[in-house]
């Protein structure tokens, strides 16, 4: 028998590291030590006095049925706190805050809230695949914005067509952002704001990295500047923040409108976050940040690491000012997959080529620093053995 997929799946473009992956087993099979620098999950464990709110909340009988889909108040409360906190932001907990399985559910399924079959969203590129995907299965369209490193990875709202502007609904942004680690700050903002109005698109910014920045640096929220919320919604998690990638739990805050939109889908389509969990991120929220800094300084190190380890092996890189990741040009003479298969075959380490982020990623890798610092200096050393340097 055979079954025919939907044109929706039809449309999603194929898993670009499936290549990879195989070679990683092939690897694993034939003894290899696999080094990933390829996944961006902290490798951390989740704070002690989070884990034991879970476990006395998990021992409720109140918390074993269907919680709501919006979210506890109690736990956008805690959301509202925090925003109050790092960003001196006051959203209502009430109608400006809803809780998410995890902040990319969240981005995938605004697409299902205010796009239809042929309807455009700008998305950038290099970007995170979930932006075009939510959108390709909504049945729109995602008209790509080239990032450049020349421009700092940001979107040049300037170079987008009137008429191209004028067809989308929607403009997903990301900062810090995932892959290249590039960072946005007030005139950034303050221009997406002034675009959004004058096109009446909806701005969905990701903010999933503001609080894994170094040297002193603190990221923005976009609903820090006037008129954001007029125009725009946040997505955020406890998922690198607080190393609960697992726990999925997240949510998106700003425009109320939007806020309700996205309640309302989730009310069609899911039961909520298990409420022992919204207990324990709102823990998390509300308690010390200190864990913040520490882990910080601990993904500081390894960047330095990292960046110059490379740097000495021939590439010119910049320290990344937030994300945990490194993003780099591959040597002349490689497409970003085949330096990530040279990489994997002679020295046994795992990077993830560009390309997975899009057209404009090509040229480019991904490094993330999940991994403990020995591994790093580990996989440095496979480099200069099996590599060598390079040149651009």
């Amino acid at each position: 028998m055979k079954f025919t997929e939907a044109q929706r799946i039809r449309n999603l473009p194929s898993y670009l590291f499936a290549r990879i992956e195989n070679l990683i087993a092939a690897k694993k099979e034939e003894g290899v030590d696999v080094i990933s620098l390829g996944i961006g999950d902290p490798d951390r464990p989740t704070p002690d006095h989070i884990i034991e709110e879970l476990i006395k909340e998990a021992g409720n009988p109140a918390n074993h049925q269907y919680p709501s889909s919006v979210g506890m108040l109690s736990y956008r409360q805690a959301v509202a706190y925090w925003y109050n906190q790092r960003f001196g932001v006051g959203l209502d907990p009430r109608t400006e805050v809803v809780s998410l399985l995890g902040s990319k559910e969240g981005i995938a399924h605004i697409s299902w809230c205010y796009l239809d079959p042929g309807d455009t969203v700008l998305v950038p590129d290099p970007g995170y695949p979930v932006y075009s995907g939510g959108a390709i299965l909504a049945g729109a369209t995602p008209h790509y914005i080239p990032v450049c490193e020349e421009n700092g990875y940001l979107v040049d709202f300037d170079a987008i067509s009137p008429d191209v502007a004028r067809k989308a609904k929607m403009i997903f942004l990301n900062y810090p952002n995932n892959p290249t680690g590039a960072v946005a700050g007030g005139d950034f903002y303050r221009r997406a704001i002034d675009f959004a109005r004058e096109y009446e698109i909806l701005i969905c910014h990701d903010a999933a990295y503001s609080d894994v920045a170094y040297d002193g640096y603190k990221p923005h929220s976009f609903l820090e500047f006037p008129g954001a919320k007029e125009v725009g919604i946040e997505f955020h998690s406890v998922s690198k923040t607080y190393n609960m990638t697992g726990w999925r739990i997240g949510w998106a805050a700003g425009n109320p409108e939007a806020v309700e939109a996205l309640g309302r889908l989730k009310s069609n389509i899911d039961s909520g976050v298990f409420q022992a969990v919204q207990y324990a991120a709102a823990a998390g929220l509300t308690g010390s940040q200190e864990i913040v800094d520490r882990q910080n300084a601990i993904y500081q190190e390894r960047r330095d690491i990292l960046v110059d380890g490379l740097n000495s092996l021939g590439w010119n890189l910049t320290k990344p000012k937030a994300s945990f990741y490194v993003w780099a040009p591959v040597p002349k003479g490689y497409t970003s997959a085949s330096f990530a298969e040279l990489v994997l075959e002679q020295a046994g380490v795992v990077i993830t080529p560009g390309i997975g982020y899009g057209q404009n990623g090509e040229g480019y890798f991904r490094m993330a620093l999940t991994i403990e610092k020995q591994r790093i200096r580990e996989a440095l050393d496979r480099l200069a053995a099996n590599i060598g340097r390079v040149s651009f």
